[in-house]
């Protein structure tokens, strides 16, 4: 192969010197979706650390077939089932879950750096709109597809004395708590905001204390002290002692690229999400339904 140099994108007539392809092989290649591109006002674009990770992934028994790398949304069941695959698997694979907040995470998934994100960014209701006008955002989406992975509870989450009081939304606003916000970016962030504008309220009017970069380091803070209220899932405030008002139940979803998909791991992780244990799992933690696991909700082919 020819070297790329310093490249971030490259052309068609590039991506075939540095494949020593015929350089109608790559449009058409690009075309059907096998090599990873975007068209932009006509032309086709290369990342070149997608193509250089194409190459890998197409190796036989290549470096990155096996592993997985998921990251995007936190959420307490994903962080368990990754947890019972790599018992499963050993030493011989990594499956590896790092909880970087919706927006991070795509950021990576679409420069190459991980394989699957997750994220939370609409209601049920509204997630067939919300989530694909967010994917459509990131450079290379072309090549993304969505996959159901289940619904949470979402919502304020607080210290058992203040319950009696989160009861009525309009007027937990006015408290004087001390509220933990997730970093920009995240969906509970985002659906926090969201909450707050339908209250016709602003993120400025709160009192924030502090930042939170999980779902349990959230938590964690409410439960020492440090914060009184914040916003996230169910099962974070009832594994921390917590209590919990629900205000939305969200769709908590998988964007992979489609060479991901059918990779052992990724498998293997559904398969896993549609057992029985699972679903125990699940009601044991609180505020999931697993129903529709892994349907298939968007593509943009």
């Amino acid at each position: 192969m020819n070297s790329g140099g310093e490249l971030v994108y490259m052309s068609a007539k590039q991506v075939a010197e540095y494949l020593d392809l015929n350089e109608k092989k790559v449009y058409a290649m690009a075309n059907d979706r096998v090599l990873p591109a975007t068209k932009i006002t006509g032309k086709w674009l290369f990342p070149k650390v997608l193509i250089d990770r194409w190459v890998m992934d197409s190796c036989h028994s290549g470096m990155l077939t096996d592993r997985l790398l998921i990251t995007g949304s936190d959420d307490p069941l994903l962080s368990m089932l990754v947890a019972r695959l790599m018992a499963q698997v050993g030493s011989r694979e990594l499956i590896s879950y790092s909880a970087t907040g919706s927006r991070l995470g795509l950021e990576l998934l679409a420069k190459g750096y991980a394989d699957v994100c997750t994220l939370h960014w609409g209601s049920m209701e509204d997630r067939n709109i919300r989530h694909p006008a967010l994917l459509k955002g990131y450079n290379n989406h072309q090549q993304w597809i969505m996959v159901h992975g289940y619904s949470r509870q979402q919502g304020l989450i607080m210290r058992a004395d203040m319950h009696h009081r989160c009861q009525e939304e309009d007027k937990v606003i006015s408290l004087p708590w001390r509220w933990v916000s997730r970093q920009g970016g995240a969906g509970s962030q985002q659906h926090l905001e969201h909450w707050l504008l339908k209250q016709g309220a602003r993120l400025e009017q709160l009192n924030v204390v502090l930042t939170a970069y999980s779902e349990r380091e959230l938590a964690g803070y409410i439960a020492r002290g440090d914060a009184d209220i914040g916003f996230g899932c169910q099962s974070v405030a009832l594994e921390s002692g917590l209590h919990f008002v629900p205000l939305i139940k969200e769709s908590f979803d998988f964007v992979m690229p489609q060479s991901i998909y059918f990779r052992r791991q990724l498998q293997q992780l559904f398969t896993m999400l549609s057992t029985g244990n699972t679903r125990q799992m699940a009601a044991l933690l609180g505020g999931y339904d697993l129903t529709d696991c892994g349907q298939l909700l968007w593509s943009a082919s």
